[in-house]
């Protein structure tokens, strides 16, 4: 019987593939989309995130980000990060990168999705495996968090994200957040002339309407788009709890605010860890207070920054805000996984 049985094989799931696999544990993946992966994705990795995924071994190759800048028209405010740069990476990039560090490690990755979930006093048994115990990294819309019964009656929708690339130089090496009262649109540099803009909205509408609502941007998007549309949604997924029994959620399976902060892959990195340092440690009751310490700050700057910008005029503050703030945006910059 294998220690460690992942369903999902995205960031998170190849995480806790590979954290196992060097702590001594066996692991099997679970995943039924061929290496690699894309999805809608800011594609920006905060700094602790660049250190998470070199200490499992991982340096995809990408544009250094050396900090956040939000824009709106001619107003600015921008934080460098304090002790060590992000990075701009296409998800494609990163996922196999993932990929390959888990398969040179020995992890078995197979073909399938995993159904019907179904757990003894010592075991769990899915998609044909029997392990110890269960990752479930299967995505913002988990099945295995929704066929144990994870998902409180749903309430507010949340917001969605549409994603794509255009090939232009990267006119900046900061995340740059533009802000309009219906939403944002985040540049993020990510190879040599291309630059992935993605939109965040409560408003269902097609990209280009989206687009629409930031003219300076879109005049420094001229030329071919790069990639076909991607999007995600509804963002806001709340959980009941992140253990049952032998099952542990990770990444965005254990729960999502939202992606404006950017923390999406360091918070996906951060649970895996510590749900694997849980398992090993045959405490995986302790998950669910290691899920909550380390997402806290997230959860509270997220959560802080929709409500400010919930209606129009409440965002149309938040810049100029920053900008005559300075110390504040750096603070809340700093806080940033």
């Amino acid at each position: 019987m294998i220690d460690v049985l992942v369903a999902g094989g995205g960031p998170a799931g190849l995480a806790a593939a590979v954290h196992a696999t060097l702590a001594g544990l066996t692991a099997v993946v679970v995943e039924p989309r061929t290496a690699p992966v894309d999805k809608a994705c800011g594609e920006g990795v905060m700094p602790g995130g660049v250190a998470a995924l070199r200490a499992l071994g991982v340096e995809p190759v990408g544009r250094e980000l050396r900090g956040i800048r939000y824009v709106d028209g001619r107003r600015r405010a921008e934080a460098p990060f304090r002790d060590r740069p992000g990075l701009g990476v296409r998800r494609t990039t990163l996922h196999q990168a993932l990929h390959e560090r888990a398969l040179g490690l020995g992890v078995r990755i197979v073909p399938g999705k995993v159904g019907e979930v179904r757990q003894t006093q010592d075991s769990v048994t899915a998609a044909g495996v029997t392990a110890r115990w269960l990752i479930a990294a299967d995505g913002l819309h988990s099945p295995v968090r929704r066929r144990l019964g994870l998902e409180p009656p749903r309430g507010a929708r949340g917001r969605y994200g549409l994603r794509r690339h255009y090939h232009v130089a990267p006119w900046t090496d900061f995340v740059e957040i533009h802000w309009s009262g219906h939403g944002e649109a985040y540049v993020t540099p990510v190879a040599d002339g291309l630059v992935g803009v993605a939109v965040l909205s409560r408003v269902r509408r097609g990209y280009d309407e989206h687009l629409a609502d930031f003219p300076a941007l879109t005049a420094a998007l001229r030329g071919a788009p790069a990639t076909e549309v991607r999007g995600a949604g509804p963002l806001l997924q709340r959980v009941r709890r992140r253990v049952e029994g032998r099952v542990l959620l990770v990444g965005d399976a254990a729960g999502y605010v939202d992606a404006l902060t950017g923390e999406g892959i360091a918070l996906a990195l951060a649970t895996a860890e510590a749900a694997v340092h849980c398992v090993a440690a045959g405490r995986p009751e302790r998950y669910e207070r290691e899920w909550a310490r380390t997402t806290r700050r997230h959860r509270l700057l997220t959560r802080a920054l929709l409500a400010a910008s919930s209606r129009p005029a409440g965002a149309r503050l938040i810049v100029p805000v920053a900008s005559r703030l300075p110390p504040l945006f750096a603070a809340a910059v700093h806080a940033l996984r």
